[in-house]
């Protein structure tokens, strides 16, 4: 009998995303591998997602990825609501043998809650350990909710609490690239969601010191268009305008970019991401934060493009220092490393990235299925 899994994509963007959408991209890499493995899969997502799944739950009817970074008492709802579409498919009578989880906080505290009504429970821990750490110190799955790291350094740094109900580790893995050709050029590229934590004013910096044009590539406040932005920063749109991200790429981004050598050009996806990802020489990765997954970075290396970076979270862990790329922790050493790609061979890279598969990933959380459901029972 075929196991059936429910997979919680949550509700901020729709599976495959379009564009940005690290969380998204790994579901969307996984449920295929999934289903050739024979396992029914329902998905739990918005009802904007395209992928191929055996059933769907739809408790919201679009994205909600630009409230995201609002005050929590204006979208505390979002991902609430998102659980209630759950719930209420189990009380009314869903049958699933695991629920494999990707909601942050509130899935593991709601399925938690249900006890014995919920199926066992896995969740994959994406985001930094730190910013939950109150919830993370005292949460207790009483042996329904176990949770998978995406990196051993991320898994170092949470709470002994969650580390003793994390059963293993699943490095991150993304789908086969596209086959589009693109010219190589000399411009580094920033592919990530354009946000304080990600760097992208620093990064003009690093490249202005090198002497490398850039491309900021990635939403603000989850708006992929840069004319849609100005026209609504020109509407007057006030919950646009007091958005952190938009406040951030306003006040510290956008006077640093000349629209040339330095510039943004939204979030992409598709072909136009593949095109802009192949043809960059470098990816730059100036974080402020130790990102646990970097999805971004084994799509790079995958493809031969090298990856210059701050030594933090995954990081020293998918790039090799000096064969893969190189990281630093400070602008103008890796301003310097920017002057040295020469000296790392696109092949390196993509034999490095060669092992995080998307037939890998699945078989780990196969394993880790099978070990759920035994230790629950």
């Amino acid at each position: 009998m075929k196991m059936r899994v429910l997979v919680n994509a949550g509700p901020w963007l729709p599976v495959p995303p379009s564009g940005y959408g690290g969380i998204e991209t790994v579901i969307a890499t996984l449920i295929p591998e999934l289903r050739r493995a024979g396992l029914h899969v329902t998905l739990a997502t918005v009802g904007t997602s395209t992928i191929e799944a055996d059933s769907y739950l739809y408790p919201l009817a679009g994205p909600q990825i630009a409230s995201i970074a609002r005050p929590y008492n204006q979208v505390s709802g979002i991902a609430h609501a998102q659980m209630q579409g759950i719930v209420q498919a189990i009380y009314d009578g869903g049958t699933w043998d695991l629920v494999h989880d990707h909601l942050e906080v509130v899935g593991p505290a709601v399925f938690a809650a249900m006890g014995t009504a919920a199926p066992p429970v896995l969740q994959t821990l994406h985001w930094d350990l730190a910013k939950h750490r109150a919830f993370y110190e005292s949460f207790d799955g009483r042996g329904r909710v176990r949770f998978a790291a995406v990196s051993q350094s991320q898994l170092d740094r949470a709470p002994e609490a969650l580390r003793r109900q994390t059963i293993g580790v699943v490095p991150l893995a993304v789908p086969a690239a596209l086959e589009v050709w693109a010219d190589k050029a000399d411009h580094a590229l920033v592919l990530a969601r354009i946000t304080r934590d990600k760097g992208q004013d620093a990064a003009v910096r690093i490249c202005r010191q090198a002497g490398l044009p850039l491309v900021l590539a990635g939403p603000v406040a989850g708006i992929d268009s840069p004319a849609e932005l100005d026209r609504r920063l020109t509407s007057g749109d006030a919950q646009l305008t007091s958005h952190p991200d938009v406040i951030y790429f306003q006040d510290e981004v956008r006077p640093l970019l000349d629209g040339n050598r330095y510039r943004w050009i939204g979030g992409v996806g598709g072909e136009a991401k593949e095109r802009v990802l192949r043809s960059a020489r470098v990816l730059l990765a100036p974080n402020r934060w130790a990102e646990p997954g970097a999805t971004g970075v084994v799509e790079a290396l995958a493809r031969g493009v090298p990856v210059v970076g701050t030594p933090l979270g995954v990081l020293p862990s998918l790039v090799q220092h000096g064969r893969t790329g190189f990281l630093a922790a400070g602008e103008p050493e890796l301003a310097g490393f920017l002057q040295k790609l020469d000296s790392i061979r696109a092949e390196d890279c993509i034999e490095a990235a060669s092992v995080w598969t998307p037939e890998a990933m699945a078989a780990s959380y196969l394993r880790l299925y099978e070990r759920t459901l035994q230790e629950v029972a």
